[in-house]
């Protein structure tokens, strides 16, 4: 624009000059600059029309710079939102873990138990009614002496198994232990047998002498291919070897319980151990 106003103030002179160079002009010529020169004068006036004041672009600047901050607040507000969703986010996922992790052990135990109530109602003896009184094994002598409990036949396999279990059920291995292998010295092809050997491995188990479990539910695996206690024999055995510290064999053990029963309440027990495992 500073250019223009040069040029329009120099351009009297220029005429000039070029009059006086010229020695003689027509009154068409002058006429005909000063047509030019009042078209350059419209055109500068209409560029200084057309053309921003500085107040103008201040303005714009000013404006542009609050929708700018504007912005890099909201940015930054947004930032500090999502930090705070991730922080929840995070903190329930920890809770729900927590959740899974109690539900698993919970599962576990019920599964245990459920394990030993099967166990426990597939043994029961056979019921013997009380003696009548006055009668054989019935009260003797003056005064009604009470009748003393009935020991277990040494004739009847599963009095002699029931009363094993029982002590088991009762927290004594040591004493469970040695009457299951009297068991099995006398009734060797009774159909507990297999039965008894499983729970061997198991007074061992709750003893913490894991070697003699292993060897007890390997002889439940090899001697008795066809036992219900398949399953339960090898969770143990997995279980016995990851208390030994031996973790590859364990796992082996447990992912055959996964393979070979998928279907049994062993499987899900191990399917949670091995959870357990990879946390």
């Amino acid at each position: 624009m500073n250019r223009l106003r040069v040029h329009s103030a120099l351009l009297p002179v220029v005429l000039a000059v070029a009059l006086a160079a010229g020695g003689c002009v027509s009154s068409t010529d002058i006429e005909g600059l000063q047509s030019q020169l009042n078209e350059i004068q419209r055109q500068i006036l209409q560029v200084q029309r057309e053309a921003p004041s500085k107040e103008e672009v201040s303005s714009l600047e000013a404006s542009v710079g609050r929708q700018m901050e504007m912005l890099l607040k909201s940015e930054a507000d947004m930032q500090v939102r999502l930090v705070g969703l991730s922080e929840q986010i995070d903190q329930l996922q920890a809770k729900l873990e927590d959740t899974n992790y109690r539900l698993a052990q919970l599962s576990q135990t019920i599964a245990a138990t459920n394990q030993e109530l099967k166990s426990y109602r597939n043994t029961l003896p056979a019921y013997y009614p009380p003696a009548g009184e006055g009668g054989e094994g019935g009260a003797g002598g003056e005064g009604g002496a009470a009748v003393p409990p009935r020991s277990p036949a040494t004739s009847d396999p599963e009095s002699v198994y029931q009363a094993a279990y029982n002590d088991y059920l009762r927290g004594n291995y040591d004493l469970a232990e040695r009457q299951f292998q009297d068991y099995l010295a006398t009734f060797p092809d009774s159909e507990l047998a297999d039965n008894a050997v499983y729970w061997i491995g198991e007074a061992y188990y709750r003893q913490r002498r894991f070697r003699q479990a292993i060897e007890q539910f390997d002889q439940v695996l090899n001697r008795y291919p066809r036992s219900d206690k398949l399953p339960s024999a090898v969770l143990k055995k997995g279980y016995a070897h990851l208390e030994l510290g031996e973790r590859s064999q364990g796992v082996v053990q447990l992912q055959y319980v996964l393979r070979e029963y998928p279907n049994s309440d062993e499987a899900n027990l191990a399917r949670e151990r091995l959870s357990e495992i990879q946390r």
